[in-house]
């Protein structure tokens, strides 16, 4: 397999852009969009392609389901995660439902890209992370892909999905970089988890970014004698259920760790599903690492201390083995 060293942020934009050359259905939308055919980012592609959009996430998004309905499969650029909420209607009460309430007779694939930003001053209005709330959608699809290489893959797989699929991604992965494959139908199945280390003590089970502190606490656990197995969830909805499950029917023991609100957070979920399926497994209790809930501050000093990180989930996995 021939590869390239790719970015977060570069894979995003190979994504589309083969995507794009794939499928002539393929257009991007989004404030600012045009942008990439304006820096040449997109090559030879048709820039008729590229819509500009007003800031407007309500009317933008109404306007790519509609172009899905009709046969496009629209990539719609929300930019920030918490301008999602100004799309929601649309998102929610049409998109999710549509395949529904037709009996399967229309479909709607269409993909909305949008960016989690947090440690950068964000303050409460543009740090949220609301993947936990559409993951109680029906209809709609999750991901939060953590490596170059998942972005790339399981974003095209996206872009190829008859089903509307929310796409999550960290700004502090965007710089990360890795080998990924120049293969033009190189794809990542959405719905499937990623062990990234393998272990016998306790499982760490990562949500997106979290995947940084993640892998450092598994080494850190090592030098104490504690194997750690990591498991990178990758894709939300759906839910690799059935990897978690085996990791933990192995270990016994499961930290979650995830930058979400902890009420009703994915890691909740992950935990109920653990509770009710794997319940005679565990050897000890299940610990979530989580962002409190509390809103955001712009102060650094206050925002950082908030978050999941290598040594919280040190101390969540010693809580449960020692």
């Amino acid at each position: 397999m021939q590869t390239t060293e790719l970015t977060y942020l570069s894979a995003i934009l190979e994504a589309e852009k083969e995507e794009m050359a794939r499928d002539s259905r393929v257009i991007l939308i989004g404030e600012d969009i045009a942008l990439y055919s304006a820096s040449g980012a997109l090559g030879k592609l048709d820039p008729k392609r590229t819509w500009n959009a007003p800031i407007s996430e309500l009317g933008f998004s109404g306007m790519a389901i509609g172009a899905a309905i009709t046969g496009l499969r629209p990539i719609v650029d929300l930019t920030i995660a918490s301008f999602v909420y100004l799309a929601c209607d649309q998102i929610i009460n049409q998109a999710a439902k549509i395949r529904f309430m037709t009996g399967g007779q229309v479909r709607v694939p269409v993909v909305f890209r949008m960016s989690m930003w947090h440690g950068s001053s964000n303050a409460a209005q543009h740090s949220d992370r609301p993947y936990p709330m559409f993951m109680n959608v029906p209809g709609l699809k999750v991901i939060a892909p953590a490596t170059p290489s998942d972005m790339k893959g399981m974003l095209k797989s996206a872009i190829r999905d008859d089903d509307p699929v929310i796409v999550f991604e960290d700004n502090d992965l965007w710089a990360k970089k890795e080998a990924v494959s120049t293969d033009p139908d190189f794809l990542v199945p959405l719905g499937k988890a990623a062990v990234r280390r393998e272990g016998t003590d306790v499982t760490i089970v990562s949500v997106a970014g979290c995947l940084l502190h993640a892998l450092p606490a598994a080494e850190q656990l090592a030098k104490e004698g504690t194997s750690a197995e990591v498991i990178d969830v990758r894709s939300l909805v759906p839910l690799d259920r059935a990897t978690i499950l085996a990791s933990v029917a192995k270990t016994g023991r499961l930290v979650i760790a995830d930058y979400a609100h902890r009420t009703a957070g994915a890691a909740a979920e992950i935990a109920a599903s653990v509770a009710e399926e794997g319940f005679a497994t565990l050897k000890a209790p299940i610990q979530r690492v989580t962002t409190p809930d509390v809103q955001i501050p712009f102060s650094p000093k206050l925002e950082r201390p908030l978050y999941p990180n290598k040594d919280k989930i040190v101390a969540a996995a010693r809580k449960i083995v020692h």
